[in-house]
């Protein structure tokens, strides 16, 4: 499987995808993962064929970009689908005029992942929903 990443305003695939994965899987509640951001957002997502498997979702405030609600499927998991989201991720915002810089909120088993895209954690970790989560930034 390639992974090509799309740009969506269907939010069908990426909300099956973010159930699965943060409310049914991680334990997430729905005041939790639903917010009012989603039809504001850049909607990322990768199919294998027709089939929904990885999303994200890209917002801007200011001069900095924020990656978001990076997922990927359990079987579709190894397979480098979450690198290139935050790879589209980043290069959609090195490409965007004023932005200098994109934030995400990891979750911290994930650190080492982002570290090695280029992230650099900041601050004291913190809890989103009874997940432990740190801050990290990339200078464009």
């Amino acid at each position: 499987m390639t992974p090509q990443v799309e740009i969506t305003k269907d939010l069908t695939g990426p909300h099956h995808i973010r159930r699965a994965v943060f409310i049914d899987e991680q334990g997430f509640t729905e005041a939790e993962e639903w917010d009012d951001l989603d039809h504001d957002a850049v909607q990322l997502l990768i199919r294998d064929g027709a089939t929904p498997v990885a999303s994200a979702r890209l917002l801007r405030d200011g001069n900095t970009g924020k990656i978001g609600r990076i997922c990927v499927l359990r079987p579709y998991r190894g397979r480098g689908l979450g690198a290139r989201l935050v790879t589209f991720g980043i290069d959609h915002f090195r490409a965007t005029p004023g932005v200098d810089s994109v934030y995400l909120s990891a979750q911290t088993h994930a650190l080492p992942f982002y570290e090695a895209l280029g992230f650099a954690p900041y601050g004291d970790s913190y809890l989103d929903g009874s997940v432990p989560h740190r801050d990290m930034s990339l200078t464009l």
